[in-house]
């Protein structure tokens, strides 16, 4: 396993564009969509698919929830942490298993099984079990990730992963 993280991409940062929201809006988005969606990227053999509506401003909503934070999903504000990260998910996605700081497992909420991958415990991606009702196709729909920086959250994690079993 390796550790050195060359596989993690360069932060995307709105200094990069000169403070210029509207360029770096559109630069994450682009990212986002070509390593998150038009990639076709796949996890354990079932592909990943991301939440498209609502969709706001022509952007689909899984990066919305995955660069903003708030409870409220219409007043969700820009995180700069989230945006600059914004190429992370994949790249911890197709790392798991190889880079040794990512732990993966499963927890319920509700009806719903997400697959958690957290790096180095300060980032996590969450992905959702889902069948699609008119075929029974499998397939793993990307929720969102974020930084995990607050202590107690890390402990929340932290045993919920040493929980579980496969």
């Amino acid at each position: 396993m390796s550790d050195d993280n060359t596989w993690l991409p360069e932060l995307i940062t709105l200094e990069d564009f000169d403070g210029d929201w509207a360029l770096y809006l559109a630069a994450i988005y682009d990212a986002f969509k070509n390593s998150m969606i038009d990639s076709q990227p796949q996890f354990e053999g079932k592909w990943i698919r991301c939440r498209r509506d609502p969709m706001y401003d022509g952007k689909f909503a899984g990066f919305w929830h995955c660069m903003s934070e708030g409870p409220n999903e219409e007043e969700r504000t820009p995180e700069m942490r989230r945006c600059e990260r914004i190429l992370w998910p994949r790249a911890i996605i197709d790392n798991a298993g190889v880079a040794g700081e990512i732990n993966v497992w499963k927890n319920q909420r509700g009806r719903n099984t997400h697959v958690l991958f957290w790096f180095a415990e300060r980032y996590l991606v969450v992905l959702a079990e889902r069948t699609r009702q008119r075929d029974g196709f499998q397939y793993l729909q990307f929720i969102t990730a974020y930084c995990t920086p607050e202590e107690s959250r890390k402990r929340k994690l932290r045993k919920e992963r040493d929980e579980y079993t496969p």
